[in-house]
């Protein structure tokens, strides 16, 4: 791929480990500490899978972080000093800096459904949970009537709230982390448009957006959820070491 014939948008950042080539490494994240106080001091947190290492800057040296769960850590993100896991489980955990207190958030029930999650960040305001539900025929996952589910963290009320607009943000979800943007930093005219959800972690190159009560012409399926909309199509060109997308109206 060219990069002369494409627009570069700097839309985020993340922590990469160098060197770090273990086969169970999924993902780092960084807290600083002390920001007010002109402090210089951080942690890290690295994410092997089943294991967690924690670094602090003030002893220079990697400790294991004693498991709260069997299950595999997925991502890794920091929010309002604080770290947030999510897990293969559905169970997503908060805990403080010298991780003294964890706090559970548990995602709202899914009777009868397989689902993913992802956590997106939009700035150091708000944390979103976006739900990936499959619903189950027969004991079968029904890939054909996937949609999403957005959730909104109350952070004072440590609780999930189902959200269906988010905005003129576009979030845009892969295997390098999520990230939050307003569709005013994309071409005027490209196709993106707000309110909207793309994956770019699929295993196959061409997707579409995600829009909220799309009408499918089906009387089974549900107004009230996100599902993807044909009117774009999304050709996912690269996706490392940056992301290279081709959005074209579709005829």
């Amino acid at each position: 791929m060219n990069m002369k014939d494409c627009q570069i948008l700097p839309l985020g950042h993340q922590y990469r480990m160098i060197g770090c080539n273990a086969r169970e490494y999924r993902n780092v994240a960084v807290l600083p500490l002390n920001q007010e106080g002109g402090g210089g001091d951080f942690v890290v947190l690295l994410n092997f899978t089943r294991v967690m290492f924690v670094f602090r800057s003030a002893e220079m040296r990697w400790r294991r972080l004693q498991p709260f769960t069997d299950a595999t850590c997925e991502e890794l993100v920091t929010f309002r000093g604080k770290f947030y896991a999510i897990f293969i489980s559905r169970e997503v955990f908060a805990f403080d800096p010298h991780f003294l207190e964890l706090t559970p958030l548990k995602p709202l029930e899914l009777p009868n459904c397989g689902s993913s999650n992802d956590l997106v960040q939009s700035g150091d305001d708000e944390l979103f949970l976006v739900e990936t539900i499959i619903p189950r025929n027969d004991d079968v996952l029904d890939f054909n009537r996937l949609t999403l589910r957005v959730c909104r963290l109350d952070v004072e009320a440590g609780q999930w709230v189902v959200v269906t607009d988010i905005g003129d943000r576009v979030f845009i979800i892969g295997d390098l982390g999520s990230v939050s943007c307003s569709a005013k930093e994309f071409p005027n005219g490209c196709g993106v448009s707000g309110n909207s959800i793309l994956y770019t972690n699929l295993p196959w190159n061409e997707t579409y957006f995600y829009k909220y009560g799309l009408d499918t012409g089906r009387e089974e399926d549900d107004l009230n959820c996100w599902r993807f909309s044909r009117e774009n199509l999304v050709t996912i060109l690269s996706t490392s070491p940056v992301v290279a997308l081709r959005v074209e109206r579709c005829v």
